[in-house]
């Protein structure tokens, strides 16, 4: 059964920092080469914040741009949901820090945390608000991971990039907005990829940092065919249960993990490489920011107009995923 919310994005922006840390300059940090991080990730470089610049500053940017495009006053919206696992601290919750900022006067809001299916998720509950309660609410997903990364891990150094995308969420008529959504959560998964320390289990000390706790801790080929499985299942099963085929579908945008993670749910679709989105050679994975950053380039490119069927799709620790199919709206 189907799950349509009458919602509809109606912006998206993005905000990236202007440092670039290329492949070259990993080489020099780590016992890694160009060769083997493209062939087995389809990442060239990633950009980094500023040491000292939060995961606030970027989801500001990028809501500010979003605001500016939409010519949407601060104090038109309603509710801030905001998608991280790199919080700028424990509480209060990063959308209170980036409500103040922005001058959101009439918004309340909250955190999200599913790591990278963090976006597809905050998506969801966004618009169940869009669809009801409020005219306008603003969805961001944003990471600074470069934050939580151990650069001498070649496992998770190569993958990870910072950035920041929102989508404003409104009313949608009859055949617009959100068709259908699925999320799943398998707990069983969270072993594989997690960050140990900094939470009530084990809070901050001189032992947990000496034993490198408060890092992103990876059990990479874990992770790979969990979400190589779960995208390709989640994909197919959305447009089945709707009763479309792979060729009703403008754009897929899959969450940017691994180019062979997202070359494989293409296989199983069976769509062309045209209508699939791949930014992850200039961004790596930003987490909670992949999928909005996503929508924001195809928007870029021309790969988007009204009426388009289009399908997102995410796997993260957790594990979590998260689908939504929606017609584009504008």
């Amino acid at each position: 059964m189907s799950h349509r919310i009458a919602a509809k994005i109606t912006g998206v922006a993005g905000c990236v920092p202007p440092k670039i840390l290329t492949n070259a300059d990993l080489e020099k940090m780590v016992a890694t080469n160009d060769e083997w991080i493209r062939t087995r990730t389809g990442i060239r470089e990633r950009h980094i914040v500023e040491k000292g610049t939060p995961t606030s500053y970027l989801a500001v940017q990028a809501a500010k741009t979003l605001l500016e495009q939409t010519k949407t006053d601060p104090s038109e919206i309603d509710l801030i949901v905001l998608a991280t696992v790199t919080p700028d601290m424990m509480f209060p919750a990063t959308a209170c820090l980036v409500q103040d900022k922005l001058g959101a006067t009439k918004a309340w809001g909250f955190d999200l945390s599913a790591a990278c299916a963090g976006f597809a998720y905050a998506l969801t509950v966004g618009a169940q608000f869009a669809a009801g309660a409020h005219k306008k609410v603003l969805v961001i997903g944003s990471d600074t991971m470069s934050s939580i990364i151990d650069y001498k891990d070649r496992g998770t150094a190569i993958l990870f990039g910072d950035g920041a995308g929102a989508v404003l969420l409104e009313r949608a008529g009859d055949n617009e907005g959100i068709l259908d959504f699925a999320h799943d959560v398998d707990g069983s998964g969270g072993n594989f990829l997690f960050m140990p320390g900094g939470g009530s289990l084990n809070p901050p000390t001189h032992e947990t940092v000496d034993r490198n706790m408060h890092v992103v801790h990876q059990e990479g080929s874990q992770v790979f065919k969990y979400a190589v499985r779960r995208m390709a299942e989640l994909a197919v099963n959305l447009l089945e249960r709707n009763g479309f085929k792979s060729d009703d579908l403008a754009l897929v945008v899959p969450h940017q993990a691994n180019l062979r993670i997202i070359r494989a749910m293409q296989e199983r679709l069976g769509v062309e490489d045209s209508k699939v989105m791949v930014n992850i050679d200039r961004y790596g994975n930003t987490t909670a920011g992949t999928i909005p950053l996503g929508l924001r380039d195809a928007v870029a490119e021309g790969r988007l107009k009204k009426g388009d069927l289009v399908l997102l799709v995410a796997v993260g620790a957790g594990y979590t995923t998260g689908g939504v199919l929606m017609r584009w709206a504008y």
